[in-house]
């Protein structure tokens, strides 16, 4: 057993881990061996474990994290340059799939996710040399499952990766890449081995924590894109993950679409893994830097923010055509219309009042008021570039989703209507039977007009109404936009390569996946950089 030393604290993990409660807690965190002085013990364990599941903020809300890169590469969101400044060609580039192998998004994604690995494979060398625990598999087998969680993420968008469980390498010591089928396998694998020792409760002490549930997502998400993935759908095998989910009845639909982005959203039935968040650290590890990334200066008195938003990410006006009459999803996701200050008077520009309009002229230079910004997650005020909201990574919403849509694909479209139509439900509370879809609507078009836009018009006008299971994929837009969905929704449904919205055009279908981060090609010969990039 070797010895360590503190390096850092890390405040208000709120993981649960070996707690009775979910609070704001000060946790000893571990993370320089050295060869003297602390020494581990059992009573050590939540302190050992909670690195691990803390880095999983940085891989959400972190720069350039989950939130750019399922959202701003979509058909959904966009960040402009406005008035001539912006934030640089990064998030023009995400835009118009241009990048090449420096994109930021995919050296971030790659670096916060292998952090995350390597923490979990030193937690689990720790677990393995303590003394005097009980049944230490319990914890080692949580760990491989969120180990699995983060080389899902890192699978879903570059393939072909180096697998690696160990803590201790020899000096000098580049890992090898792993094949496609590898890594899918090792994935599947890990998961399925670690649920029959996961908690399979939904409490306060679970909270945080990946137990039999967020593991079985995870599957259901991997099975989902099977086709994507390895060329074979596996659509009943994750039907019977999200089955055995929603048959638990441990989880059910909020009251209200908004509860699950709540500042103070730990306590709902719906979340089956959510990643805990607080204000503690502005601009530190484990901020998030929402809603500042979507709100133009002038919303700080809307909201009694500490600082000025940054005025960047905006609602594709595309999408927001798409909302049907009385869908509430659009109010309670979107900001548009006149503003007005947190005590109700008019917020004025320049004489007139200002608004966010449903328009956007190009993405090299727009307005600060063009697009709708969101407004999911409940903003509190004095916000300093940090929020309190935890993320629901995997919502039940979602495994409902998941069910409805391998009804859909295995020809059962009248029983995936049923269960779309109670997740719409609280969307349309003033006029429930708009709630009500059929099996032949989402076995239809999409409601999205692609094409290229400017203006305000499509000057190249695509449609939608050619995308197979078009309507299901619409559905899945305006239940989860903006919660790390969309990027693989639309490579799942053909389309994030295949149409036009807004400024961007198709520019080839390997960018399905994104670069092996050059940085990382130059530090490891072995690694083989994906097709398209060399």
């Amino acid at each position: 057993m070797k010895n360590i030393t503190k390096f850092f604290r890390v405040t208000s993990i709120c993981t649960g881990l070996l707690l009775a409660g979910c609070t704001n807690l000060d946790e000893t965190v571990y993370d320089k061996v050295v060869a003297e002085k602390t020494i581990l013990s059992a009573s050590d364990l939540s302190s050992i474990m909670a690195p691990s599941f803390a880095q999983l903020r940085d891989v959400y809300w972190g720069w350039n994290g989950l939130f750019d890169v399922y959202e701003e590469s979509s058909d959904l969101i966009v960040t402009p340059f406005r008035n001539g400044i912006g934030w640089g060609d990064l998030y023009i580039t995400m835009h118009k799939h241009t990048w090449g192998t420096t994109l930021e998004h995919a050296e971030g994604l790659w670096y916060q996710c292998y952090t995350g690995v390597n923490y979990v494979n030193k937690a689990i060398y720790q677990i393995e040399n303590l003394k005097g625990i009980d049944k230490p598999e319990i914890y080692i087998n949580e760990l491989r499952a969120l180990r699995a969680i983060y080389y899902y993420l890192l699978y879903d968008n570059f393939r072909n990766v180096p697998i690696d469980t160990i803590f201790e390498h020899p000096e000098g010591f580049l890992p090898t890449q792993n094949t496609n089928q590898e890594v899918y396998a090792f994935i599947e694998k890990e998961l399925k081995e670690s649920i029959p020792s996961l908690k399979d409760d939904n409490s306060v002490a679970t909270y945080g924590r990946v137990t039999k549930w967020a593991a079985k997502m995870t599957l259901a998400k991997l099975y989902l894109n099977s086709e994507v993935y390895i060329g074979t759908p596996k659509w009943t095998e994750a039907l019977s993950e999200v089955n055995d989910i929603i048959n638990s009845n441990k989880f059910s639909l909020n009251p209200n679409y908004l509860d699950a982005f709540a500042i103070a959203n730990e306590a709902n039935p719906e979340e089956i893994f959510s990643i805990p968040f607080d204000n503690k650290h502005p601009g530190g590890k484990g901020a998030s830097y929402y809603p500042y990334k979507t709100l133009y200066g002038l919303s700080q008195s809307t909201f009694n923010l500490e600082g000025s938003p940054w005025g960047g990410s905006g609602g594709i006006p595309q999408f927001i055509d798409t909302y049907e009459p009385g869908d509430s999803r659009l109010k309670d996701s979107w900001l548009g219309g006149p503003q007005y200050t947190k005590a109700g008077a008019p917020i004025m520009d320049n004489g007139k009042q200002f608004e966010y309009i449903n328009y956007m002229s190009e993405v090299d230079g727009t307005e600060y008021n063009e697009g709708y910004r969101m407004v999911k997650y409940e903003i509190g005020e004095k916000n300093i570039s940090n929020t309190s909201n935890d993320v629901p990574f995997y919502r039940y919403a979602d495994a409902l989703m998941i069910k409805a849509e391998c009804l859909l694909r295995t020809g059962k479209a009248d029983e995936a209507a049923a269960l779309v139509s109670q997740v719409r439900a609280r969307a349309f509370k003033t006029n429930p039977t708009k709630a009500t879809v059929t099996g032949a609507k989402l076995a239809g078009g999409s409601a999205y007009k692609y094409g290229e836009y400017s203006y305000g018009k499509i000057t190249k006008l695509e449609g939608g109404a050619d995308i197979k299971y078009g309507g299901m994929l619409d559905e899945l837009a305006w239940e989860f936009v903006g919660e790390h969905h969309r990027k693989q929704d639309l490579i799942r449904f053909g389309v994030y390569t295949t149409k036009s919205w807004f400024s961007h055009k198709p520019n080839g279908a390997f960018r399905a996946l994104f670069p092996i981060p050059q940085s990382q090609m130059n530090a490891n010969k072995n690694l083989k950089q994906n097709p398209g990039y060399n």
